[in-house]
């Protein structure tokens, strides 16, 4: 991840470069065949590689309810595998150096959501940020449409280009107050489409074995990650991360 640092990146829609941008080109045939339609000397549809500073922002959501404190393995309960995948999250964005928060979440009914700074947008990884880490516990349910407004809140103010909101979990949403179900479900969806409206990217990774059945609803057939086995799961957030990175 640290190779992203100083890795060139590539700008679509340019009017000189190194190769053909396809979906450039696509529309520009496409508008041709209107009659009005004024062709230019210099067409903007070739990519080119540039390096500069990103402009990115990360937002990770980690799902701290009760069901955490199940067991991922004969070794670790879930709760210990999301603390280490957000250890090894923090170390590697903070090598990159972009800016990103980490926060936790979980809820009882609507009235008492429970959102848990480990790390803050403007606060460094420090130790305080690992202790806060290492403190993290398993705690009620999980209203997940609620996590993901509080976040889009925070991360539509930030001034950077590309704004990445990832959520980690391991189940589906479900509180008291009938969000168990189709409710909860809707009102999860209803709150990433919110969060696309607001020029952010979310994502989703999971340990849930179920997620095939319901994330696609939620998140869209690309915009969510299964891992099948809970030890992969660091490996799997920053691989996940690299890529939304590398396709923006």
């Amino acid at each position: 991840m640290e190779v992203l640092r100083h890795a060139p990146r590539l700008q679509r829609g340019q009017e000189q470069g190194d190769d053909i941008d396809l979906d450039a080109w696509i529309r520009l045939q496409a508008d041709s065949l209107g009659a009005s339609a004024r062709r230019s000397d210099t067409p903007a549809v070739y990519t080119r590689q540039t390096r500069g500073e990103r402009s990115l922002a990360t937002w990770l959501l980690a799902d701290l309810s009760q069901s955490t404190d199940a067991h991922a393995n004969d070794h670790a309960r879930v709760i210990d595998v999301i603390r280490d995948a957000l250890y090894v999250f923090g170390e590697a964005l903070n090598a990159v150096g972009d800016p990103f928060a980490v926060w936790g979440f979980s809820s009882v009914r609507r009235q008492h959501v429970r959102m848990q700074c480990i790390k803050g947008l403007d606060e460094p990884w420090n130790d305080a940020a690992r202790a806060r880490v290492g403190a993290i516990r398993p705690g009620y349910y999980t209203r997940m449409g609620a996590a993901i407004r509080h976040a889009t809140d925070h991360l539509r103010q930030c001034p950077q280009r590309c704004r990445l909101l990832m959520l980690l979990t391991d189940g589906k949403p479900n509180d008291l107050d009938q969000y168990e179900g189709r409710y909860g479900l809707e009102d999860t969806r209803h709150a990433i489409h919110e969060a696309r409206a607001a020029g952010l990217t979310p994502f989703c990774v999971t340990i849930d074995s179920a997620g095939h059945d319901y994330l696609p609803l939620l998140f869209g057939r690309q915009g969510y990650a299964l891992v099948h086995r809970p030890e992969d799961l660091a490996h799997r957030l920053t691989q996940a991360w690299t890529t939304l990175v590398r396709s923006h």
